[in-house]
């Protein structure tokens, strides 16, 4: 293209000064023919004009001559060295690197030629650089859990991540910053939070449905240190939230648990310091005294049985056994109790049971807890049978009594601590109510699982899981 370019400006530049020579030959020569008319030097000047005519061709020959080496300087110069980078350029787009011709003195467009190579290739790897930082940032945004959103100074949405869309459960009409935070009854100002002097960020908590949110908001600048927009970062906090209420309830219950034997413990030693009363009486106060005693000591132990499974700090110690020997074991230990309310206690193996991996000792305490349940909450002469079998990969025990069950609603809180059916029944026989989230606890680190099936007035039905070996 550029060689046409050059072919086209050596023709207008030969036309041009072609033209000029010749209207300046036959201007000049026609004004001479007009004196000589006029004057009578008809000969003379018919002389010069030939002489003119002469000089315009020589001049015509002379000025196609400069006009040619010029234009072979040009072309060597500048036309060439162009066409060359423009043959290049492809290459140099894709980082292919130029070879020269060493015999060829290099030139000011050559060095050009490999400078906007090297720049080229710089400013390729560069930009490549800010893609994979770009795509990082992105990846990162779109994965986390915690809602991040991005407005301009007019309070547009210029980024939003899908945790955040799901978190304010946003619809398409949500797109500015007063109408997200608006929606949620959050008291925020762009202005304020953007301009406040000496402000790092702001925290604001916010609930959306079920779910309890902390929401904060921070400003960000640009290069010149003006502030550019705000960036909110949103993170759900229902979790934290319902064990911060599970723990103040814990207290509370512990206290609760606490107070009431110390009551009754402080009421009757006072009153037998105050008088004197027949040896019957100071016998029933010592009885009262000495069973809050040990329902407080009982509770006591298993606060500290619960707080060692939550810090794991129990000493587990894992071995294999025979669990049909171990639930034989675990009802002759309560034989006692049993007998006391005149059940009747059938325990059947219905399968060759492999040996079974786990806490002994932590088991044992599972099974006891729950056949002392059973036990307890079963009227007497009730009937109470275990089954010890294998399904699959897991061994089980199966307690099914017809004791007066558990109300529907009340299963599915069963395992919290402190959770009592019957408060009063359940203080009344000395229940904690800590056994089964001790339980609980023991089969989670065990790897067992625990399903509680009961109708109120009808009995109950306790499995218990545990893989075997």
């Amino acid at each position: 293209m550029l060689r046409n370019v050059q072919l086209k400006i050596i023709l207008i530049f030969g036309i041009i000064g072609i033209i000029i020579i010749s209207f300046i030959g036959t201007f000049y020569g026609m004004s001479l023919k007009q004196v000589a008319d006029i004057e009578g030097y008809t000969e003379v000047i018919n002389t010069q004009i030939r002489n003119i005519k002469y000089i315009t061709v020589i001049a015509i020959i002379l000025y196609g001559v400069i006009t040619t080496l010029i234009s072979i300087f040009i072309s060597n110069t500048i036309i060439n060295p162009i066409n060359k980078l423009i043959k290049d350029a492809p290459k140099i787009a894709i980082g292919e690197k130029v070879t020269e011709n060493k015999d060829k003195k290099k030139t000011g467009i050559d060095e050009l030629t490999n400078a906007f190579g090297i720049v080229t290739n710089e400013l390729r790897e560069n930009l490549g650089e800010v893609n994979k930082q770009k795509n990082q940032i992105e990846t990162i945004l779109l994965h986390m859990t915690d809602g991040i959103i991005a407005f301009d100074m007019e309070g547009n949405i210029t980024h939003i991540n899908p945790a955040a869309t799901e978190l304010l459960k946003l619809t398409e009409g949500d797109n500015s910053f007063d109408k997200i935070f608006g929606k949620i009854n959050v008291d925020v100002n762009l202005e304020k939070t953007v301009y406040l002097e000496d402000w790092t960020s702001l925290e604001q908590r916010a609930t959306v449905e079920d779910k309890y949110l902390k929401i904060f908001f921070a400003s960000f600048k640009d290069e010149k240190e003006i502030p550019s927009g705000i960036m909110v970062v949103i993170q759900d906090i229902t979790e934290h939230v319902k064990l911060d209420n599970m723990r103040k309830e814990f207290v509370a219950d512990v206290s609760h648990e606490l107070k009431t034997p110390i009551t009754s413990i402080m009421g009757y030693a006072d009153t037998l310091l105050e008088s004197e009363y027949e040896k019957d009486m100071q016998d029933k106060f010592l009885n009262v005294i000495s069973s809050e005693a040990r329902r407080m000591a009982k509770l006591v132990t298993d606060l500290l049985t619960l707080s060692r499974y939550d810090t794991n700090k129990v000493k587990k110690e894992i071995t294999e056994f025979d669990l049909g020997e171990l639930v034989k074991k675990s009802q002759e230990k309560l034989q006692l109790e049993i007998n006391k309310k005149g059940h009747m206690v059938e325990c059947f193996v219905t399968a060759n049971v492999p040996p079974v991996k786990a806490d002994r000792d932590g088991i044992e305490r599972v099974i006891l807890n729950i056949l002392s349940n059973s036990i307890k909450y079963t009227p007497e002469k009730g009937t109470i049978k275990i089954y010890v079998g294998f399904v699959y990969n897991d061994a089980y025990i199966k307690v099914i009594d017809n004791g007066i069950g558990i109300p529907e609603d009340d299963l599915n809180r069963i395992f919290e601590r402190f959770y009592r059916v019957d408060k009063a029944r359940t203080r009344e026989m000395g229940g904690t109510g800590l056994g089964l989230s001790i339980a609980k606890e023991i089969l989670d680190q065990n790897n067992c699982s625990i399903d509680i099936k009961s109708k109120a007035g009808e009995g109950t039905e306790v499995v218990i899981r545990i893989p075997t070996k």
